[in-house]
């Protein structure tokens, strides 16, 4: 029996995974922060409450899933938050970095181990590869000069691309990595945004948005028969160069030497 973790496994994209591989017979481990959304999964889903916004949070359930499942088949990456305003965490971090990059990153080495005695493992990040908008704001990672809600979600969609480049060339693991952009889905939870912003998106949904369903079908697939090579980048169903200027592989060192950096400075790696 495979065994998938899912973060963001209680909303949208991660829960129509959820219910796709539990139906598939695996065992899935699902994370989300609200207890009663976590209830409501069906029945056989093994759900863990947590902010993974939180480097602690994060360290917490990585050990728990280490202890539990000792080995992990695949590992889905979901977990985000629209920030109208710059929220700062209890550990100094920009909201959005810290849950949409770092955790992924937290996540993606801290269970190498468990992956890594799977027989085929494979990572989904999911986010948005091969688009090139958005930049990493070296000199101002978390966004304190100036805050605005698409430049904090382009930064961190194209610090994940940055992972699965780095993961990818230097972690040793045996997973296979996938960079994951399913386009414009009816997924995740609006209700951080004024309600006139919430109003516009479901009217934009309505008319061009993807069904969950079939945004996830590709994941649902992969994790039976991972791609071959070690880093995938799939943008709807169309392979990315991987030679693209957002998968610098100069960038992705420099980013994981900055995360490794600011992971140190709070007693955490």
């Amino acid at each position: 029996m495979r065994v998938t973790v899912v973060t963001g496994g209680t909303d949208g994209m991660g829960r129509a995974l959820v219910r796709a591989r539990l139906e598939r017979g695996d065992e899935v481990v699902a994370l989300g922060s609200n207890a009663a959304k976590g209830r409501a999964l069906p029945a056989g889903v093994h759900f863990l409450r947590a902010d993974l916004s939180s480097i602690a949070e994060n360290r917490r359930v990585v050990a728990t899933i280490r202890e539990r499942w000792p080995v992990v088949d695949a590992l889905a990456l979901f977990a985000n938050r629209l920030a109208p305003r710059r929220t700062v965490t209890a550990e100094g971090l920009e909201q959005t970095f810290a849950l949409y990059y770092l955790s992924r990153y937290l996540f993606s080495h801290g269970l190498r181990e468990a992956l890594d005695r799977a027989a085929t493992p494979v990572i989904f990040n999911v986010a948005g590869v091969g688009v090139t908008k958005g930049a990493i704001r070296w000199s101002d990672l978390q966004l304190a000069g100036r805050y605005r809600m698409i430049d904090a979600q382009l930064q961190a969609g194209r610090a994940n691309d940055l992972l699965g480049v780095d993961f990818a060339a230097s972690a040793g693991s045996r997973a296979r990595y996938v960079l994951y952009h399913p386009g414009f889905t009816r997924s995740g939870d609006a209700t951080p945004l004024p309600a006139p912003l919430r109003a516009a998106m479901r009217v934009a949904a309505r008319v061009a948005a993807r069904p969950v369903e079939e945004s996830v079908r590709p994941i649902v697939e992969w994790i039976e028969s991972p791609p071959q090579a070690p880093l995938t980048a799939d943008d709807r169903g169309k392979p990315v160069p991987l030679d693209l200027a957002s998968l610098d592989p100069d960038d992705a060192r420099r980013l994981a030497a900055a995360t490794a950096d600011l992971l140190a400075a709070r007693g955490a790696r």
